[in-house]
């Protein structure tokens, strides 16, 4: 339960990429079929989810910055 609560904010990122990544899957996807992150739902999303984890990862209090 500690870990959940120490990366909450990891878990948010996930989950708000994932939802954004198949939203996008299902509103834009790819005609063609040929869009190697859009052509299939499951791509759209866990790309969306990487990219929700980054994201909100960036806003994470750290260390402060060593040479300030």
């Amino acid at each position: 339960m500690k870990f959940l609560l120490a990366h909450k904010l990891l878990f948010a990122g996930i989950f708000v990429g994932a939802v954004a990544g198949y939203f996008y899957y299902a509103t834009i996807g790819c005609v063609t079929g040929t869009c190697p992150i859009t052509s299939r739902p499951v791509n759209s999303t866990i790309y969306g989810a990487l990219i929700g984890a980054l994201l909100f990862n960036s806003f994470r209090p750290g260390k402060p910055d060593p040479r300030s």
